[in-house]
């Protein structure tokens, strides 16, 4: 596993807040998550080793828990909110809408690489649906065109950035 050293040293550290090993599982998915970005395959096998694991038994909690990507995605998460309030406002016209703002379609990277985006269950705020969480920040009441102001604002951040 090609990780950062802080983070490898992290994951010795965490492993021993546990008195079973195996306990470490989720917290050493997180951090590798945080360093790579997602789950690469080779992460499975190394975990299962460091935690005197068979791979199956990581495997399972990979597949099993929807917050473990096992694919790169862009450089923004795009999570737009799918459940009842915000499906009834409007949630899947303004996933639509970022779709076609960025040629992309769910779970994809866009061509230019910049965003994913993934439908997701509740982000608890159902009182302004529709919502749209971008990275960790909170959009309320995004409609198509406040959609269109967002993937605006995402491809000036990105002009910035070069």
């Amino acid at each position: 596993m090609n990780l950062k050293p802080a983070t490898l040293a992290q994951i010795d550290e965490v492993i021993t807040h546990y008195p079973v090993k195996r306990s470490a599982t989720l917290p050493l998915l997180h951090l590798i998550q945080e360093d790579v970005g997602y789950i690469p395959e080779e992460a499975i096998p190394w975990i299962a080793a460091k935690l005197e694991l068979q791979p199956i038994n990581v495997y399972e909690v990979v597949t099993f828990y929807p917050m473990f990507r096992r694919k790169p995605i862009g450089r923004r998460h795009i999570k737009v909110c799918r459940t009842l309030s915000c499906a009834l406002l409007g949630g899947y016209k303004t996933c639509s809408a970022l779709e076609k703002e960025f040629n992309t379609h769910l779970g994809e990277v866009s061509p230019d690489g910049e965003v994913t985006i993934d439908f997701v269950e509740c982000l608890a705020s159902c009182g302004t649906a529709p919502v749209v969480m971008i990275d960790d920040e909170l959009h309320e009441k995004v409609d198509p065109a406040k959609a269109k102001q967002l993937a605006d604002q995402i491809r000036a951040d990105a002009k910035r950035r070069i």
